[in-house]
């Protein structure tokens, strides 16, 4: 077996932001032919327009030259074609159906009704293709009236702003955009089952995706309703008391993390204390007495570390057994050798020209045993693939693609 698994697949990514081009990213790694289509009059994908930008000087907080490129749209337009296309405009919208008919699979964020509007929603454009699987990813679902949705507003509603902190913190946004980065992943599963169902049925369906949906389910995986119903602290802090000894702890001269819920990696824990007769001290003994006396145990912990550096106590627990790992930065993390030689993690690369900045961006975490997948070509230039795609997929002869450029279509 060669090639990537999703080779032969042809995806029209009608996305713009984080949603739906991490969506589209994912599908581009696994192999498909990605054909972003972006307006030919707004400067294509908001993420254009993210600050910072790479320049031929470095990093800057503005774009300065017609080649300088946010950062952002390295990350997220890698193993794309980019196509511009006015679908404000009738011969837009033939021009966007033609490739519709050709395609395995079409990819929209657009807020809800707007893809209704242009004419271009599921029941407008399946007769056109049958066989196509058509992708959703709206803040609410596509029959919602529920308004634009942001990361910080689909936070607030999963209620996963009130799962970190400590009791009676005010809300607290999570860094990470994990409301636009849930939903694309849960898109992408249901596209990559809707094309198993195109293979055994011959018929394509819609994969509707809502990102409070999406985010609001992983917060489901937690029982925290019951945690509430029994008067446990659904934010606990550094610690988590349920499952102690758990939880991040100071050190001389940084943070670390420890998890020992089982009572073997309890055990553990004490040894690296030196203090093995906690396991026999009722309070500590089993894994129900801990839970009762976790502060305790926890402030055993924080006084312990407090007297040591980072290497030195993740270099104990280890030694014993016990999980423990340094609290890194971001930079240090995406730096890591075991992530960077996997491809988790991928240097960005500039489309036009060699850059001395180091940035790194996410890979494809997966790893097949006979194919290949990567996220190994850089973003392309606005528009940068127009011609290309109305040659060669469509068919277009020069002229046409002329007179498309003259009336703005393209």
């Amino acid at each position: 077996m060669t090639g990537r698994p999703l080779d032969g697949v042809t995806v029209l990514d009608l996305t713009t932001a984080l949603a739906g081009p991490y969506a589209t990213l994912l599908l581009g790694g696994l192999g498909a032919r990605v054909i972003k289509i972006e307006n030919p009059h707004r400067g294509g994908d908001s993420s254009r327009g993210n600050s910072p930008f790479l320049t031929r000087d470095g990093l800057s907080t503005a774009r300065s030259a017609p080649d300088d490129l946010s950062v952002s749209m390295m990350l997220r337009g890698r193993n794309k074609e980019s196509m511009t296309l006015d679908l404000k405009k009738p011969e837009g919208v033939a021009v966007l159906r033609e490739l519709i008919a050709r395609a395995d699979v079409l990819v929209e964020n657009y807020s809800a009704g707007v893809t209704r509007r242009l004419g271009i929603d599921y029941e407008s454009v399946r007769e056109l293709n049958p066989r196509l699987v058509y992708a959703s990813i709206t803040g609410f679902g596509t029959e919602s009236e529920g308004g634009k949705a942001m990361d910080t507003i689909v936070q607030a509603l999963s209620g996963v702003m009130m799962t970190a902190g400590s009791p009676g913190d005010p809300p607290i946004r999570f860094g990470l955009p994990i409301g636009d980065l849930s939903a694309p992943l849960f898109s992408v599963i249901g596209v990559l089952s809707a094309l198993l169902e195109v293979k055994r049925s011959g018929t394509g369906q819609h994969v509707d995706v809502s990102m409070l949906g999406a985010l609001t389910s992983i917060v489901a995986c937690e029982p925290f309703d019951a945690f509430e119903e029994l008067g446990l602290p659904m934010r606990t802090g550094d610690w988590v008391p349920r499952l102690a000894p758990f939880g991040t702890f100071r050190a001389s001269d940084g943070w670390f993390a420890l998890c020992g819920p089982t009572d073997a990696f309890a055990a553990a824990v004490y040894a690296a204390l030196g203090m093995p007769e906690l396991g026999s001290d009722p309070r500590f003994a089993t894994r129900d007495a801990r839970v009762e006396n976790a502060d305790a145990l926890h402030g055993i912990i924080a006084e312990w570390a407090a007297g040591r550096t980072v290497a030195e106590a993740v270099d104990a627990f280890s030694r014993h057994g016990a999980p423990a790992a340094p609290v890194r930065s971001i930079g240090e993390a995406v730096r890591d050798p075991l992530v960077l030689d996997r491809g988790d993690v991928v240097r960005l690369e500039h489309p036009s020209y060699r850059s001395d900045i180091e940035l790194f961006g996410s890979g494809l975490p997966i790893r097949f045993s006979e194919s290949e997948a990567a996220l190994d070509r850089a973003a392309p230039g606005l528009g940068a693939q127009t011609e290309s795609v109305l040659t060669g997929l469509l068919g277009y002869d020069p002229g046409r693609v002329e007179e498309l450029r003259r009336s703005g279509v393209v």
